[in-house]
C-alpha cells in the first residue's frame, strides 16, 4: 500500500501549457462560457470531450454516478439520454435533480452543473435513439441495464438478437428511451493552475438572471 501511495503522490498534475481564464470577459450566461470551453477541448484534441459524469441520488439517499455523453446544450439546459427503466432513469423519476461534471485534463478545466431534470416527450427520445449507431441501439434495446448477467455469451447472444431486430425494422425504438434536460440552478467553472492558484467562477440562477462570483480554490 505504501508503494502505491508513493506512486500516486509522484504522478504529475497540471503539466504542460494551460489556458488562461479571463474573469474580466465573462459572459452573462454560463451556457456561452461552457460552449467556449467545450469547443476549446475539441480543438485541443481532448478525447471524448463530450463525456460527463451524471450523479443522481437513489431512494436510499445514497449517490450514484456514471459517465454519459452530453447530447446538446441549449437555452433550455444540458441534454442527455437514458433508458427510463435503468437505475439512473428510475432515480431521476423519484428525485428529478442531478449534477453533471465535465473534466478536460489536458486543459486542467472542470465544469460542474447542478439543477432539476425533466424528461422529454417520446418523440424527442425516439429521434435521439434513431440517431445512435446500430450497435448502440442494439445494446439499448436489451432493456436490462444493471441487472445480473450470468455470462458474457448470454450478453453476446442478446445483442445479436437485438441487432437482427433492428435489421428487420430500422425504425425500431426502445420503449423507455428518454431524452432528459437538466435546467441548471448553478454552474461552476474551475481552471487549474500548476502553482495551485486555481480560479473558480460560480454562476447562480436568481429571479433576475444569473449572478456571478469567485470562489476560493
Amino acid at each position: 500500500m505504501s508503494d502505491l501511495r508513493e506512486l500516486l503522490r509522484g504522478l504529475d498534475v497540471f503539466s504542460g501549457e494551460l489556458p488562461d481564464f479571463d474573469i474580466h470577459a465573462l459572459p452573462a450566461d454560463p451556457r456561452e462560457l461552457f460552449i467556449d470551453w467545450l469547443l476549446a477541448a475539441v480543438r485541443t484534441g481532448v478525447r471524448e470531450p463530450h463525456a460527463m459524469t451524471l450523479s443522481t441520488v437513489g431512494a436510499d439517499g445514497n449517490p450514484s454516478a456514471r459517465v454519459l455523453i452530453v447530447k446538446d446544450v441549449s437555452p433550455d439546459g444540458w441534454h442527455f439520454a437514458a433508458d427510463a427503466g435503468s437505475r439512473k432513469g428510475r432515480e431521476l423519476t423519484a428525485r428529478p435533480a442531478a449534477a453533471l461534471t465535465f473534466y478536460w485534463s489536458a486543459l486542467a478545466r472542470q465544469v460542474r452543473v447542478r439543477g432539476q431534470v425533466t424528461a422529454g416527450e417520446p418523440d424527442t427520445g425516439a429521434a435521439d435513439f434513431l440517431a445512435r449507431s446500430p450497435g448502440a441501439r442494439a445494446e439499448a434495446l436489451l432493456g436490462r441495464q444493471s441487472t445480473p448477467l450470468p455470462d458474457l455469451a448470454t450478453r453476446d447472444a442478446a445483442v445479436r438478437e437485438a441487432a437482427g431486430r433492428i435489421g428487420e425494422d430500422p425504425g425500431l425504438v426502445a420503449p423507455g428511451w428518454t431524452l432528459y434536460t437538466l435546467r441548471p440552478d448553478s454552474v461552476e467553472f474551475w481552471q487549474g493552475d500548476r502553482e495551485r492558484r486555481h480560479t473558480r467562477v460560480d454562476y447562480t440562477r436568481t429571479d433576475d438572471g444569473w449572478k456571478r462570483g469567485l470562489l476560493w480554490p
